[in-house]
Order: structure tokens, then C-alpha cells, then sequence
């Protein structure tokens, strides 16, 4: 399903190895839901390669698909208690507001941090802790645009609700936007996921919004960048 995130401490390679992983660095993989966007304008500019337009044509969209679906190693602090950007972008709302409603966890409103990604962007999503996934619940809606404050609210959504070990529960809320339209979340209730592990992708720009438990101590600011799987954006009461 996803990509692990590369344990801290892990020894470095040699050789061969270690020659490989810089290409890996160098030219992140792909995120299988890529795969039909970069072989099907790969296939066609094969078939009509003798036209040289055509080709061309391929290969662009070819790359920049593999571009858009890039799927990068990351590497998650190791502090207890913390809790990481689910994704790339920029830090478009830090606020406090309620909920989404199917998710019937009460009217009160509790910290949030919305994160806003461009078409630019890496589109994989990330888990902010690691925990065990108690819900999942998605609910149509429209695509206005991501970076407006009542795409929250109105735009089609995926949300899932985590677990830690400590009991508390943290909310991440996938939104579509106004190229997006397309949801991606491979958890379901019950998996036992960690910080940092690719759980989901939006396509084509959109929102990740994440709430959390009150009184919670967020770490970010508007308009900061976020790196999904690494970028504090709280700590966690003990």
C-alpha cells in the first residue's frame, strides 16, 4: 500500500548501494496511482514516434505526470509526542473550528492547521502520528478552490481519525480543490500505521486540513512551507 518511512539510524549503503540511492534521491519513484498518467503518453509517443510532434508531446506530459505523482522518501523526527504535516504545501489557516460533522465528535472547536498544496507540489499524504485508524468517513461535496476557507466545509472530502497510543485522537481531512477531483486513501478502520507512512494522494491541488486534541500547542505559522512527513506542526499534551 504505502511507502514506510526511512527509520532514523538507519546505516547508510555502499557501492553499488549507496550509488543507487542517490539516484533514488536524485529522481524520487513514482507513486503507483501515477503509473496509467506516465505509460499511457509514453505508449502514444511511442506508437506515433515517426511524428515528431506527437512524441514530443508524449514524453512532456509523461514527465510531467511523473513529476506531479513523485513519490520521495522522507524521514520523521523522533521526539515522542509530536505530530507532522500530513503533506507539502503551505500553511494556509492555523485556527481553531469544528470538526467535519460526520464525524460526530461534538460541536467544540479544537486547534487546526490547513495546508494548502499546489499543482507543484508532492500529492502523497502522510501520517501526522503513528496510531491506530479508528474512522474513516468520506462525504461528496464541490470543488470550489483549496486555498478559500470554506473549502473546509463545503468541498468533497475524505477524513480519517487516528488513534495514538496514548489516547488521543487526531483528525486528517483530505480535501479536493478545484482541479483536484480525484480522492485517494488506501487506510481503513483498524490499521495500525506509523508517523510519517503514506496513507493517501489527491490529484490535482488541493487541502489537507488536520485537527486536533484542545488545548493542543501548535509549532507553525500562515504561509509557512511544510515537508509532509518531517514539519512539526505540534506537540501533544502528555
Amino acid at each position: 500500500m504505502a511507502r514506510r518511512p526511512t527509520p532514523p539510524g538507519t546505516p547508510e549503503q555502499s557501492g553499488l548501494g549507496h550509488l543507487a540511492d542517490l539516484v533514488r534521491a536524485a529522481i524520487p519513484p513514482l507513486h503507483p496511482a501515477g503509473l496509467p498518467f506516465v505509460a499511457t503518453p509514453l505508449a502514444v509517443a511511442l506508437v506515433a514516434r515517426r511524428r515528431k510532434w506527437v512524441r514530443r508531446a508524449g514524453i512532456t506530459v509523461a514527465a510531467a505526470s511523473a513529476a506531479f505523482f513523485r513519490h520521495p522518501h522522507r524521514v520523521p523526527p523522533n521526539r515522542p509526542g509530536v505530530v507532522v504535516a500530513p503533506a507539502d504545501g503551505e500553511v494556509a489557516l492555523v485556527d481553531t473550528a469544528v470538526p467535519p460533522a460526520e464525524l460526530h465528535l461534538g460541536d467544540g472547536e479544537v486547534p487546526r492547521v490547513s495546508i494548502f498544496l499546489s499543482v507543484l507540489d508532492v500529492h502523497v499524504q502522510r501520517m501526522p502520528v503513528s496510531g491506530i485508524v479508528r474512522e474513516i468517513a468520506y462525504r461528496r461535496g464541490q470543488f470550489r478552490s483549496a486555498d478559500l476557507p470554506e473549502a473546509s466545509s463545503v468541498n468533497e472530502r475524505n477524513t480519517m481519525v487516528v488513534e495514538t497510543a496514548a489516547g488521543q485522537l487526531i483528525t486528517v481531512v483530505q480535501i479536493a480543490g478545484l482541479l483536484a477531483r480525484r480522492i485517494i486513501c488506501d487506510a481503513k478502520a483498524g490499521d495500525k500505521l506509523s508517523i510519517g507512512e503514506t496513507y493517501g494522494l489527491i490529484r490535482f491541488g488541493s487541502r489537507v486540513d488536520t485537527y486536533f486534541p484542545a488545548g493542543t500547542q501548535l509549532l507553525v505559522e500562515p504561509g509557512q512551507r511544510t515537508i509532509g512527513g518531517e514539519t512539526v506542526l505540534a506537540e501533544l499534551l502528555s
